[in-house]
């Protein structure tokens, strides 16, 4: 495609697009592997997958042929009818998530993040009446942009501007259980927090943190909440971020890679949540589509496959070598590491978007999470040799 054409889609794009995006001036068009490439022709090392979407790459060919077939089966019927992709999706996700035995399907992160607030407040009213409706949530948190996700989401740039959200959050301290306990009372129906943060700046909760945590649920009779929407699904080398602390949240929401790159979200609860939901409490008219569920069975059983597990776990150790090797190398440049697996932040002395710039320009494409941090969430196939191209140019970025 001529450079025009290109400046002719750009064009569009800011003449027809609500403008919520700040997007660089190229057009993507085509993605194979961990490699996109743009209008011009130009490729890209993806470290950025979607915002861990894109788990499995670009066109793999499981993926496509799942996609094929089940659009010429079926797309949608909403769900006022059984659908056999979504029963076996479902079956899938409870069999491998112990404790969690019911899932209710969205089509997006911000979604089951609704869905799951709405369910804690459920649960409490029926065992326990009015009033006992606060939800704690953290400092650095980031679960959606609709008004209860903004509810339990820390950044103000985000909350500010939709004031007055949904009442009744109240914020503690990640890693710091004392200021849990200060937030704790019989008022509050459910902790909601994530393993590993995204946009908090890729923080890992500590194990006996989640521990603390679940006991403090328990003696104030509140559900715990965990929001694996981008740190789930193999993302830090085991099938959910949550399991090497041994706790067992009441419901867990998931989203980003659960369909290899088509809109999808799902809410997994325990029973004793379950039967607090009643026919008419909640609803949605594409979630859990034959499409999108058909999809997410595959891309399921991929990476719950125990090779593919060991590679993100191996892939990742070579990467957090790597950048152990950058940060030596640059102490000037690097402050900290931060993360655990394939989902991992380089915090910088410096700002990180222009770091991101240059990358780019040399055809890296990393986020950032926040001011100071890049984040680097690549496809989980990703292999050794690509993480050594990633931090080449990563590391001329720098200097």
């Amino acid at each position: 495609m001529s450079t025009d054409a290109t400046t002719g889609l750009i064009q569009a794009d800011h003449e027809y697009i609500l403008q919520t995006y700040v997007k660089p001036d190229f057009v993507l068009e085509r993605g194979e592997g961990v490699y996109l490439f743009d209008t011009e022709g130009r490729r890209y090392l993806d470290f950025v997958a979607g915002i861990a979407v894109n788990a499995l790459g670009y066109g793999d060919p499981e993926v496509t042929s799942a996609i094929a077939e089940q659009a010429a089966r079926l797309i949608h019927v909403s769900n006022l009818y059984h659908t056999a992709p979504a029963g076996e999706l479902a079956r899938l996700l409870v069999e491998h998530s112990p404790g969690l035995d019911r899932v209710f399907f969205g089509n997006s992160g911000a979604e089951v993040i609704e869905g799951a607030l709405k369910f804690a407040r459920r649960y409490a009213r029926e065992h326990y009446g009015e009033g006992k409706t606060a939800i704690v949530a953290f400092d650095g948190s980031f679960h959606g942009r609709t008004m209860g996700a903004l509810a339990v989401t820390a950044r103000d740039k985000y909350r500010e501007p939709f004031m007055p959200v949904m009442p009744g959050a109240r914020f503690a301290t990640y890693n710091d259980l004392a200021s849990v306990e200060a937030a704790m009372g019989d008022d509050v129906c459910a902790v909601i927090l994530e393993p590993v943060q995204g946009e908090g700046g890729l923080r890992v909760a500590d194990a006996a943190f989640l521990q603390g945590v679940r006991e403090l649920c328990d003696r104030y009779h509140a559900l715990l909440i965990f929001d694996e929407i981008q740190c789930g699904m193999g993302r830090t080398g085991t099938l959910w971020a949550h399991e090497p602390s041994g706790v067992r949240p009441d419901l867990m929401t998931l989203a980003k890679p659960l369909a290899g790159g088509l809109p999808i979200g799902a809410i997994l609860l325990g029973q004793h949540v379950a039967d607090a939901i009643h026919v008419g409490d909640h609803g949605t008219t594409f979630g859990g589509n034959p499409l999108a569920t058909a999809v997410g069975s595959v891309v399921f059983k991929r990476i719950n496959d125990p090779a593919f597990l060991s590679h993100v776990r191996e892939v990742s150790s070579y990467l957090d070598e790597s950048l152990q090797d950058l940060a030596a190398d640059l102490p000037g440049q690097v402050r900290e590491l931060r993360g655990r697996g394939l989902m991992r932040g380089v915090q910088l002395n410096v700002p990180a978007a222009p770091v991101r710039e240059i990358a780019q320009q040399q055809g890296l494409l990393v986020a950032t999470a926040g001011d100071d941090i890049l984040r680097l969430v690549p496809p989980l196939i990703t292999e050794t040799g690509h993480i050594d191209e990633a931090l080449t140019i990563l590391r001329r970025a720098l200097v």
